[in-house]
């Protein structure tokens, strides 16, 4: 996936859902810190946008969730005319750090506003970090395979990952455990 392509997500996410932000939560938020040319290919590798849209409370979350997925999710008419899908997610999807939400990366710009030129809509990515945080949470083969491409490449630090991992929500202590087993390989 390459940058233009995650600011028209970011871009249509918010056409959907009626608002002017929606978070990033999946690997193409890495796209908020580096453009496709900065990263390794297993970085970039999906073709889909996981968006978390901004509500009141999870139940909103849900339902705005699910008119992103009926638009623009896989298998959709958006996804066959631009090659990759936009899932709606809601809060329990990602695994994230105490104080994610201070850390996130703001993307917009003249790709992310509508057509007129305005208005300007927000997509805010999730820090490399913590990004990283809920991936190894997932654990994965192509989780672990996506963090690892970001270490090798010094693209994200082993020691902030493997500080931010306990401050998960308790019910993730096994996750977490687990990553850290597979991050101290990395310090």
């Amino acid at each position: 996936m390459r940058r233009d392509q995650l600011e028209h997500a970011i871009r249509t996410a918010c056409q959907i859902v009626g608002q002017p932000e929606v978070i990033v939560v999946g690997s193409q938020s890495i796209l908020g810190t580096f453009d496709e040319g900065q990263l390794p290919p297993n970085a970039t590798m999906s073709l889909e946008v996981d968006i978390l849209p901004i509500g009141s409370d999870n139940a909103e979350v849900v339902r705005l969730a699910d008119l992103i997925e009926g638009v623009a999710g896989e298998f959709s008419p958006f996804e066959e005319l631009h090659g990759f899908s936009i899932d709606g997610v809601d809060m329990e999807t990602s695994t994230l750090p105490d104080g994610w939400r201070s850390r996130l990366v703001k993307v917009q710009n003249a790709n992310t506003a509508a057509p007129s030129g305005d208005p300007q809509f927000t997509g805010w990515c999730l820090d490399k970090e913590d990004l990283c945080v809920a991936k190894l949470c997932a654990f994965r083969e192509k989780d672990q395979n996506f963090v690892a491409a970001l270490l090798e490449a010094e693209l994200v630090a082993a020691g902030v990952i493997a500080e931010r991992l306990p401050t998960v929500p308790e019910r993730y202590i096994p996750a977490t455990e687990r990553a850290l087993g597979w991050i101290r390989c990395w310090l």
